[in-house]
């Protein structure tokens, strides 16, 4: 390997080819989408995105809602009710046209495999590096912005972009398959608490949920329904302190996310993980589970999904599997982008 002689205990680097990109994605098999299809029996089908301005501010602090703006034309106009004939005499055409400044992980996402990394001594010569995924190098392969210190806030730094892993290779793969809900809500409620393997198993075990390789994993705890409830105004502590997140410091659910065989990883709350992980002895990730996922194991994480129609659904059709379609924007370089799942049943 050219890119690393020392690839983390546990991981599956390689395992895909030496220049993968796509991690656990390549178990999207055609059979697994025909297994998706398969799940379809009513034609009915569920949005499983919030609205992108929703969380409002407060969650992540360095996230913002989008804002919009017209697009500019001619003398300098907005497109805004734009008469066409201003340019053709005789055109009766009225035009709106508008331009969107978004944070790709503000809302509905998904985690690109160059969004978390780690320092590692990836050429076993006892320097640890910045890289990611299959050994792609954060020195690299990740591009540096450029910094303007004169532009708006969200514009200072332009121009960073993943070479290698951006979350276009997600895109390109139709991210289609069978989907599988674990309802965690059913458990806890709107507790805030941390869950570990032994829960996951008891979610699994109440409602018949099982994973198979390949499947793509939801989890729902009802956080998503805390969100839209609060609307524009987030009350940011009570929002941290909702629902169930995994705890990323639980060894026999790490092993469980390994050996399950689980394409991707996906979960109505903030970051499927506590943030920050619970403490630890010495160094450690802060993210463990996102170390565990994005740089072992190339598994795609999806974050703040609308999952709670779907699963009110599968529940009342004594039901755990659908259809799942659910690609980001083919955005090349991206670290992360926003999504609109679409769940077919």
């Amino acid at each position: 390997m050219g890119r690393w002689k020392n690839r983390p205990e546990g991981s599956n680097w390689g395992d895909f080819g030496p220049d993968d990109q796509r991690g656990r994605l390549n178990l999207l098999t055609p059979a697994k989408v025909l297994q998706g299809v398969a799940e379809v029996r009513e034609g009915r089908s569920f949005c499983l995105s919030l609205p992108l301005d929703r969380p409002g501010r407060g969650l992540n602090p360095a996230r913002h809602p989008p804002r919009r703006f017209a697009t500019v034309r001619h003398e300098g106009r907005p497109t805004h009710n734009f008469l066409m004939s201003t340019m053709i005499p005789e055109a009766t055409d009225v035009i709106n046209d508008d331009a969107v400044l978004i944070h790709t992980q503000v809302s509905t996402q998904w985690d690109s495999l160059a969004h978390v990394g780690c320092m590692f001594d990836v050429m076993d010569d006892g320097e640890p590096v910045p890289v990611f995924y299959n050994g792609w190098r954060g020195d690299l392969h990740i591009v540096a912005p450029r910094e303007n210190p004169d532009a708006h806030e969200w514009l200072r730094f332009e121009g960073m972009e993943a070479k290698a892993l951006g979350i276009q290779n997600m895109a390109e793969t139709g991210v289609q398959g069978r989907g599988v809900l674990i309802d965690l809500h059913a458990l806890f409620g709107r507790e805030g608490r941390l869950a570990g393997y032994d829960d996951i198993m008891r979610a699994c075990e109440a409602s018949g949920a099982t994973v198979e390789p390949g499947d793509m994993v939801c989890l729902y705890t009802g956080f998503d329904e805390v969100v839209l409830e609060m609307g524009a105004d987030t009350d940011v502590k009570a929002l941290h302190a909702s629902c169930a997140r995994l705890d990323g410091r639980d060894e026999k659910l790490l092993q469980w996310i390994t050996d399950s065989g689980l394409a991707v990883l996906i979960a109505d709350n903030y970051a499927v993980e506590q943030v920050p992980g619970t403490s630890c002895d010495g160094a450690c990730a802060a993210l463990p589970l996102h170390q565990h996922c994005l740089f072992k194991l190339g598994i795609h994480l999806g974050e703040l999904w609308r999952l709670g129609e779907l699963a009110a659904w599968l529940t009342a059709n004594d039901r755990t599997r659908f259809l799942l379609t659910a690609p980001p924007l083919r955005l090349p370089g991206a670290v992360g982008s926003p999504a609109t799942p679409v769940a077919t049943v």
